[in-house]
C-alpha cells in the first residue's frame, strides 16, 4: 500500500536503491544506485533543506515571517524553496549564471525569488554570487543565510537519514559507497555513518571532475554540475567548505568531464534513470570500482538529482555536439571536424595580463594573425577551458595601435581585446563551423569536451 502523507516535507528521504543490472553486466560486485532524485524535490539536497531549515528554527536563526537566503546551483534552493514556502518564508535563491536554465525554472515555480550572478569571477569579488547573497541576508531584516557550505545540518542530514536507510536497504553487505562532493555535506555524513556501523569496513569513494581540486586537479572548470570544486586563478584564498570532511574519503575516482556526460546518458537509456551529470560522474566511478571487486563486495552509488533539469544540457544532442563531447558519424563530403584538426598548428593562445609587446611576440607564430584571449593560470594540464576565454588578440589590431600611437609595447593587452571567436564542437560539421562564422569573424575556435584544441582560420573552411 502506498504511503499517504500529511504534507510533502513527510516524504523527503526514503529513496530507492536500483540494481544497475545493465551498465553493471559482467562486474562480479553488484552496484545499486540510491535514486536521490525521487525526492519530492527531485534532488538529495531536499534532505539538506530540511535539515538547516529545522536546526535555525531551533536556534532561533529563523523565525516566523522570515526570510531564507541562499547560493545555489539549483538544488539546495529548490529544497529550500519548498521547505521554506511550506512553512511559511520568503526564499530568495542565488543561482550562478552557468547553471542550467530548468533550475530557475524550476525555483520561481516553487515560489522563489531568482537572483542571478557569476561564479567565473575571483571569491572576493563583490560581484561573487556568494557576496551577492551575503548582502541580501545582512540588509533583509529577518533573514539567514542558509549557508549549505558550512552549515553542519547538512552532513547531519545524511548521518540521520541517507546514511541509515542504505545500511538498511542492503541488509548490511554495503562495502563500498560511491558519491560526488560539492559541499562535501552528502558524502561525509553518509559515509561517516556507514563507517562508524560498519566498524571501518566501509570505502567511500569521491567521485570528481577530473579538474576539481578536491581530488587533485588544477581548479579550471569543468562541466558536471553540482560537484566538484573549481577556482579562479585570481582568487586570493581558496577556502573548503567545512561541511566537508576529508577524513571521510578513502579515495577519488577523477572523471573527465565526456565519461560523466555520456555515463548519464547511458543511465537513462540502459537503465531508466533520467540523472544529471553528477550522477553520471558518480555511476562513472562506481563502475571503476566494481571492476577491481569480487562477489562478496556490494557498491551503492548515490544520484543526487534529476535529469529533468538538464534537458537543454547533457540530454540534449545539440548542445553535446556545440561543446565537443559527442561525435557521431561522418560528416558532409566523407570529411569530419576532427580530420580537420590535424591542418592547424597547434593551439596558441594569449593570456589576458600580458603587454602588447608580448602578446604581438605570441602571434608572431600564428597563422592569421588572431587567438583567443584567456585567463591566465600556472599551469594547464587539461587544455584550455572554453569558459576561461575571454576575448580574442588579433596581430593586425595591436600593430595599428602601436603605429597610431594609441598603445605602447608595455601596455596591457587587455584595453585592445576583441570578442571571443565563435566556437563549434569537434562532432559539428564544416557547415555548420561556416554559419557560427558569419561575416564578423576570421576563425572559429573547435571545441573537444569543452575545451579549446584548435583554431580553424576562414580559409580552411572553405569560408
Amino acid at each position: 500500500m502506498a504511503a499517504v502523507h500529511e504534507s510533502v516535507l513527510d516524504a523527503i528521504g526514503g529513496t530507492p536503491l536500483f540494481r544497475l543490472a545493465r551498465l553493471g553486466a559482467g562486474l562480479a560486485a553488484p552496484i545499486y544506485a540510491k535514486a536521490e532524485f525521487l525526492n519530492i524535490g527531485g534532488s538529495v539536497k531536499d534532505r539538506a533543506a530540511l535539515s538547516m531549515v529545522l536546526a535555525a528554527e531551533a536556534g532561533g536563526l529563523l523565525r516566523p515571517g522570515g526570510t531564507i537566503v541562499e547560493a545555489t546551483s539549483g538544488n539546495t534552493g529548490i529544497g529550500l524553496a519548498i521547505v521554506g514556502r511550506q512553512r511559511g518564508y520568503r526564499v530568495i535563491a542565488g543561482v550562478s549564471d552557468r547553471s542550467a536554465a530548468e533550475k530557475s525554472d524550476i525555483l520561481r515555480a516553487y515560489g522563489a525569488e531568482v537572483v542571478t550572478a557569476p561564479t567565473s569571477v575571483p571569491q572576493e569579488d563583490p560581484a561573487h554570487l556568494f557576496n551577492v547573497v551575503k548582502r541580501f541576508a545582512e540588509e533583509i531584516p529577518g533573514a539567514w543565510l542558509a549557508n549549505q557550505y558550512d552549515n553542519l545540518a547538512n552532513p547531519d542530514a545524511h548521518v540521520r537519514t541517507t546514511g541509515p536507510e542504505i545500511w538498511e536497504q542492503t541488509g548490511g553487505r554495503v562495502t563500498h559507497f560511491v558519491a560526488g562532493i560539492g559541499t562535501g555535506g552528502t558524502i561525509s555524513g553518509t559515509g561517516s555513518y556507514l563507517k562508524q556501523l560498519s566498524g571501518g569496513a566501509v570505502t567511500v569513494i569521491g567521485a570528481d571532475p577530473l579538474s576539481s581540486l578536491y581530488g587533485g586537479g588544477d581548479g579550471s572548470p569543468y562541466f558536471a554540475e553540482s560537484i566538484g570544486h573549481f577556482l579562479h586563478p585570481d582568487t586570493v584564498e581558496d577556502r573548503w567548505p567545512q561541511a566537508y570532511r576529508q577524513d571521510v574519503v578513502d579515495a577519488f575516482e577523477r572523471i573527465p568531464d565526456r565519461e560523466s556526460l555520456l555515463t548519464a546518458r547511458r543511465l537513462a537509456r540502459e537503465e531508466g534513470l533520467l540523472a544529471g551529470p553528477s550522477s553520471g560522474a558518480a555511476v562513472a566511478a562506481a563502475l571503476r570500482v566494481a571492476r577491481r571487486l569480487g562477489p562478496d563486495d556490494l557498491v551503492v552509488v548515490l544520484l543526487p538529482d534529476s535529469g529533468r533539469s538538464y534537458l537543454s544540457r547533457v540530454h540534449s544532442d545539440d548542445w553535446m555536439r556545440q561543446w565537443g563531447f559527442l561525435e557521431d558519424g561522418r560528416l558532409e563530403d566523407g570529411a569530419t571536424l576532427r580530420e580537420l584538426l590535424d591542418a592547424p598548428a597547434p593551439l596558441v593562445t594569449v593570456d589576458a595580463d600580458v603587454t602588447v609587446g608580448e602578446a604581438l611576440e605570441t602571434l608572431h607564430v600564428v597563422a592569421g594573425g588572431v587567438a583567443p584571449a584567456v585567463l591566465p593560470r600556472p599551469a594547464r594540464p587539461y587544455g584550455v577551458a572554453a569558459t576561461e576565454v575571454v576575448g580574442s588578440v588579433s596581430r593586425a589590431v595591436l600593430a595599428a595601435a602601436l603605429a597610431d600611437g594609441s598603445a605602447k609595447p608595455g601596455d596591457p593587452v587587455r584595453g585592445l581585446l576583441g570578442p571571443a571567436l565563435p566556437t563549434v564542437g569537434v562532432g559539428q560539421s564544416p557547415a555548420e563551423a561556416r554559419a557560427v562564422l558569419g561575416d564578423a569573424h576570421e576563425a572559429v575556435v573547435v571545441l573537444v569536451d569543452g575545451r579549446a584544441v584548435a583554431v580553424l582560420p576562414r580559409a580552411l573552411l572553405g569560408a
